[in-house]
């Protein structure tokens, strides 16, 4: 016990049990492959490959590993058998840092793919500024507004497949990772750091934007798949060995070749490729490594997801390249009396660790905004434009003078690669932020600043909340609560409340629904009062820090409506489709009222929108560019199990 007047323990108090035991440490230090086994193989990769993952500590870590976040569920079909699971919490193992990194022991397996998963977890978190949620469950048999069923863990199979083949699957909420015969042995993807975390990235943006995965037109699955391969290649940058290895062997210019912009270099060659699976920079060829150069033309002639996906990758990776130089100049004129060039031979190891510091610091930056970037994007139909706005939007919220230039990098290195936004006369900056909302055609009320200042005080509770369950609960009511309000207003008689005009026009254009009454818009499901159905998609909380010290406390609102339309209209046989419209709202917290910042809005009665994706649809139909006719020219017999997996055909190499 504890008095408050004499700041002292009281003599006579018992200590509780846990008072003798230490608190448990911050991170879980596990080992495991910086990149993949190969590079183990080889005399001047192999002093580093061996890295070690500091994780969150997980008190309650049962066997297999079984946490928080994930469940590593270690069956393998192929061979009938269920693995031994790996107990992390065994103090011989705790001691070690882990299992010592093997490619023949299946417990290592599930120390790596859990290791790199919560590893990416851990930096999405630092980036959003809140807990992480998987994509929920939907169970139409329950009460509206708890059909949203939460799952508490994403399940890891690392040994689900024999093929050269790992992918997420959306239905399963799991990762499955294949393994398969290389020239040189058994290749198992579960021990490749970028392909765990390529897959762990899918998993943790389909719990953000679940439409994401919906191919409406060519850079919706490209921008799913650029997406991972960025989280995986800057985290390359966190590992302190491998950063220091590659400065020193490229003297400093990353622009060169190096692993740090390889991605599953096992895996590719493995599968027949000169080298890594992809390359940020470069390419290898029969005739060496070749520097990719900025080609603003090559993404009119694009159009398989990961080719397309590269291209973004290359934009941003190009951005990080020039902004981390200009952020290391200085280190370079000092190590060279002013002149800015190195001598021949190898640089001073003094030198090699300030640039690693530093170019360490300008990857971090990069991968927070690259992930912050997301709350900054239009609910559905995200393009590689639309990304831009959101990086340098995001980019601006937290650092708004931008005294490293990252914005204009980015803005630059987009340009080169003919990667703009439409509807934008210039890439200025301040054209490309999306601009502040405009709500003065509000008529006295404001619908959405009001429904905010309902919602903030259940929104502000929820950054407080530790436990992830208890937070779905809390958001999935608040979301039942937002959609209730506006309900209530649309369907008021005579469009008003509190006795002041509802302006709908205003709202639908700012929200980019169509809640008028009897509405024709073809497809559009409404109630027996004649007013469309809408979703409250999701209320998402941010607590974020700027650089400069600065809190900011937002609120992330995503309203949307679907249409049922055919692809075709002159000719049904094709089928039909869901066409959406909404937009993301993003609401400052600050103050005595909550205030709407941003609307990023993609309007349901867009005919531009919906002509431009029934066209995409009905090209793919015609020319049975189908992602199965893409992969593996044959009927659907001959792939069982993937019908519905749209990634697991989109990263199949059989």
């Amino acid at each position: 016990m504890f008095s408050p007047h004499s700041n002292q323990f009281y003599l006579d108090a018992k200590p509780s049990p846990s008072a003798a035991v230490t608190s448990p440490p911050p991170f879980r230090r596990l080992q495991g492959y910086a990149f993949d086994p190969s590079l183990s193989l080889r005399f001047d990769t192999a002093s580093f490959n061996h890295t070690i993952f500091e994780v969150l500590w997980e008190r309650k870590l049962e066997p297999g590993p079984v946490g928080e976040y994930v469940e590593v569920l270690d069956y393998d079909p192929a061979s009938g058998c269920w693995y031994e699971p790996v107990d992390l919490n065994n103090l011989e193992v705790v001691a070690q840092d882990g299992l010592a990194p093997s490619e023949g022991n299946p417990q290592f397996h599930q120390q790596m793919v859990y290791a790199v998963a919560m590893n990416t977890v851990g930096n999405f978190e630092l980036a959003l500024g809140r807990q992480i949620l998987w994509a929920s469950l939907y169970d139409e048999n329950l009460p509206p507004g708890k059909r949203d069923v939460y799952v508490q863990r994403l399940r890891i199979y690392p040994h689900a497949l024999r093929a050269a083949n790992a992918y997420y699957s959306p239905n399963k909420r799991a990762l499955l990772f294949g393994y398969f015969p290389g020239q040189l042995g058994m290749v198992f993807s579960c021990l490749s750091h970028d392909i765990v975390a390529h897959e762990a990235t899918h998993a943790l943006l389909d719990g953000m934007h679940r439409r994401y995965i919906e191919d409406n037109h060519e850079d919706s699955l490209a921008f799913h798949e650029a997406f991972a391969d960025l989280v995986a290649l800057f985290e390359h940058f966190t590992f302190a060995e491998v950063l220091h290895h590659q400065i020193a062997q490229t003297r400093g210019d990353l622009a060169s070749q190096s692993l740090l912009g390889e991605l599953a270099q096992q895996f590719g060659q493995a599968t027949g490729r000169y080298g890594a699976l992809r390359n940020a920079i470069g390419e290898r060829t029969a005739d060496g490594w070749h520097p990719i150069e900025p080609d603003p033309e090559r993404l009119k002639n694009e159009s398989e997801p990961h080719a397309r996906g590269a291209i973004l990758v290359a934009a941003v990776f190009g951005a990080f390249l020039a902004a981390n130089k200009g952020r290391v100049e200085d280190l370079i004129r000092l190590a060279t009396a002013g002149s800015g060039v190195l001598p021949s031979g190898a640089i001073h190891p003094d030198l090699v660790n300030r640039l690693a510091e530093q170019t360490s610091v300008t990857a971090r930056a990069f991968l927070n905004i690259c992930i912050r970037a997301l709350d900054y994007c239009p609910p559905m139909d995200m393009t590689f434009g639309d990304y831009l706005r959101a990086l340098v939007t995001a980019d601006f919220d937290m650092v708004p003078n931008d005294p490293y230039g990252y914005r204009v990098a980015l803005i630059e290195s987009f340009r080169r690669w003919g990667i703009l936004p439409k509807g934008l006369r210039t890439l200025s900056e301040e054209q490309l932020r999306w601009p502040f909302a405009r709500l003065e055609d509000f008529d006295g009320w404001n619908a959405l600043n009001d429904v905010a200042r309902e919602i903030r005080s259940e929104i502000t509770e929820t950054l407080y909340i530790r436990d992830r369950q208890v937070l779905f609960e809390k958001l999935r009511n608040a979301r039942k609560h937002t959609h209730d309000y506006l309900e209530n207003i649309m369907s008021d008689s005579g469009d008003a409340s509190h006795g002041i005009a509802f302006n709908r026009p205003a709202f639908n254009r700012v929200t980019g629904l169509n809640i008028g009454r009897d509405s024709e818009l073809r497809g559009l499901e409404t109630k027996g009062d004649g007013v469309a159905y809408f979703e409250v998609h999701a209320l998402r909380p941010a607590l974020r820090v700027s650089p400069a010290g600065t809190i900011m406390k937002q609120l992330i609102m995503i309203l949307t409506q679907r249409r049922r339309v055919d692809i075709d209209c002159e000719n049904p046989d094709l089928g039909q489709f869901d066409f959406r419209g909404g937009a993301t709202l993003i609401f400052d917290l600050e103050g005595e009222t909550p205030s709407l910042r941003y609307a990023i809005t993609r309007p349901i009665d867009s005919e531009e929108r919906l002509a431009e994706i029934r066209a995409y649809r009905k090209r793919k139909g015609e020319e049975n560019l189908s992602l199965r006719g893409t992969y593996f020219n044959a009927d659907t017999d001959v792939v069982p199990g993937l019908d519905d997996e749209p990634l697991g055909l989109l990263h199949s190499e059989i």
